[in-house]
């Protein structure tokens, strides 16, 4: 149910989701421990009392976020089990959500409670989301959504099959799916947010839709991403 992924931070990976056109998703949600005992959850799979109480002996829970906003699916369940944890979102959902219901929308302002533990940066300039990526500093790992994917062969099936490798879903290692590639409308700012990320010494980096990446994981993200550094 949580798995140690390195020092205070775990993993769940959640059930499958279906999303537009028949494809499916593996979810999965990252929880930090933060310096003070506090719990981050990033990205919230599907609520249940058992994973509830799973996090719970983890230390308290204190934020839920929502990294963009193709992930608040399960945001409200959350909220509603844990009223006294404070809500954040990536840019472009805090309208479809209640000003009662959200503490802040990432990229705004600084959060100064995360800030000893983590770094945040925001994607920009995509049609599809604006995507939060996350560096987290004790484990020395990067996190990202849906920016970076890789499913293995055979799990689409007919069509979607087809697909999914002509967007480089099914690549040899996790990259950046063509589709959101093309959906940069603004590359000087995308590729301006990548050096900030580049930055930072990633060890590993963890995905929601694919394994994770353990160890190099600086010269990773120069692979996956080095349609955008030379465009």
């Amino acid at each position: 149910m949580l798995e140690e992924f390195g020092p205070n931070i775990w993993i769940s990976d959640g059930p499958i989701v279906t999303a537009a056109a028949g494809f499916h998703y593996p979810t999965r949600m990252t929880v930090m421990r933060l310096t003070g005992g506090d719990l981050m959850l990033w990205s919230p799979v599907a609520y249940s009392n058992d994973l509830h109480s799973a996090v719970e002996s983890l230390g308290q829970i204190r934020y839920l976020v929502a990294p963009n906003s193709l992930h608040d699916s399960f945001l409200g369940d959350w909220r509603h089990a844990c009223p006294q944890a404070f809500v954040f979102v990536a840019p472009g959902l805090r309208e479809t959500w209640s000003e009662r219901s959200v503490t802040g929308e990432l990229g705004k302002n600084p959060i100064p409670e995360w800030a000893e533990d983590l770094d945040i940066v925001l994607v920009p300039g995509n049609r599809i989301t604006t995507e939060a990526v996350l560096f987290h500093r004790a484990s020395r790992t990067a996190i990202f959504t849906d920016l970076l994917q890789q499913f293995p062969r055979g799990w689409f099936k007919g069509w979607r099959a087809l697909i999914a490798r002509l967007d480089l879903m099914t690549a040899p290692e996790p990259t950046v799916p063509r589709k959101f590639r093309m959906a940069f409308t603004d590359r000087v700012a995308a590729r301006q947010a990548l050096q900030a990320i580049l930055a930072w010494p990633t060890e590993n980096v963890l995905i929601a839709h694919g394994p994770p990446v353990t160890g190099n994981g600086k010269a990773f993200l120069k692979r996956a991403f080095s349609w955008l550094i030379r465009d």
